[in-house]
């Protein structure tokens, strides 16, 4: 199935990864099956235009809502990737945290805050993106260029 490993053994604090259809949003695990997660309004949108639109949305929120909820039909994992570089905050201020940002409205940018800076923050005390650095790297019309051509060919599939 979908899920990578059951429930019980995805720990408070952890960082989940979801596969959306053209890039990778972000979550904090917290516990009792629910994540804490910077989600863009149209982000509840479950189709590939929605996803298009909430890379480019310059607002979000902070929610905590089920996992399940959130991953929708997509692959997600655990993914506590700079843990060897960068030790965890303790986990009572990580999640004490998360829990006083549900409710937020927060700027939201791709390259400077996005899902993935906001759980990176959470878990490290440090905003990180590798998906933000990708983009950096070409100009914001290609990075949003890649976009629409991943979701046309998905779109074009059988």
């Amino acid at each position: 199935g979908r899920l990578p490993r059951p429930l019980e053994e995805i720990k408070p604090g952890d960082l989940i990864e979801i596969f959306r259809s053209c890039y990778q949003h972000w979550g904090i695990y917290v516990g009792e099956g629910k994540v804490v997660h910077l989600a863009p309004e149209c982000d509840r949108l479950a189709n590939g235009a929605a996803s298009v639109l909430a890379v480019l949305s310059d607002r979000a929120y902070v929610k905590k809502d089920w996992l399940e909820t959130v991953v929708r039909n997509d692959q997600y994992r655990v993914n506590n990737k700079h843990d060897h570089t960068y030790p965890p905050l303790p986990l009572t201020k990580t999640l004490e945290r998360a829990e006083e940002l549900v409710g937020r409205e927060m700027p939201y940018n791709l390259t400077s805050h996005n899902c993935e800076h906001f759980v990176m923050e959470l878990r490290y005390g440090i905003a990180m993106s590798d998906q933000a650095t990708v983009c950096k790297t070409g100009t914001a019309g290609r990075c949003v260029f890649h976009l629409f051509s991943v979701l046309f060919h998905r779109s074009r599939k059988p």
